[in-house]
């Protein structure tokens, strides 16, 4: 129906708010927006987590990454079609009739304020995964099942992306020497030339 995956529906997702005290859905609100207006780069799904079991929400990662991903849905379609707080608030209703007065007011109070914030830009780059960290290190493989040439040296590589609805994934994999000296210099040459954009 909106183009988004959710795993309970939008109803379902919708009663997961509400159970949420009204100072935790604005810290929640205000995490997207920053997270939206490129300040940071995602929502720490962990953290929210944990700030809703603190809190007595006993609620799973799927279930706070579903919330996430419904109200950054809505804040974006408000910047990109630059809706007002009155719009953003009657098309959230539409979508579900399980919202509460009070978090419909929140959420107009929180558009308001700090929509006009959004640029298009932002969100056109907000669109897409964003790479927020690179560890790698060194190996050396001393003993294998498979593997007929030990004493070699190999990269490890952990990769921490995160996507548009704010989850935080992490990515690892292996290279030779070769492969990662490869690797660099390709990411070098990106640098050089996002420097010159």
């Amino acid at each position: 129906m909106l183009g988004l995956e959710l795993s309970a529906g939008v109803d379902g997702v919708v009663e997961k708010i509400e159970k949420l005290p009204t100072d935790l859905f604005a810290e929640t609100l205000q995490a997207i927006l920053v997270h939206l207006q490129d300040q940071n780069k995602a929502v720490d799904l962990i953290e929210t987590c944990n700030k809703f079991q603190r809190a007595g929400i006993n609620l799973d990662q799927k279930a706070v990454q579903d919330v996430i991903k419904l109200l950054s849905y809505y804040f974006r379609l408000a910047a990109k079609s630059n809706l007002s707080a009155d719009v953003l608030v009657s098309k959230l209703t539409e979508c579900s009739s399980k919202w509460s007065k009070p978090n419909l007011q929140l959420v107009h109070q929180f558009w308001t304020e700090h929509g006009s914030l959004l640029h298009q830009e932002v969100l056109t780059m907000a669109s897409i995964g964003q790479l927020v960290d690179i560890q790698w290190k060194l190996g050396m493989a001393v003993s294998s099942d498979t593997c007929r040439s030990l004493n070699s040296s190999f990269i490890s590589v952990l990769m921490k992306i995160a996507d548009t609805s704010g989850e935080v994934s992490y990515k690892s994999f292996e290279m030779t020497v070769q492969q990662f000296q490869n690797f660099y210099r390709q990411f070098k040459e990106m640098a050089s030339v996002l420097e010159t954009v």
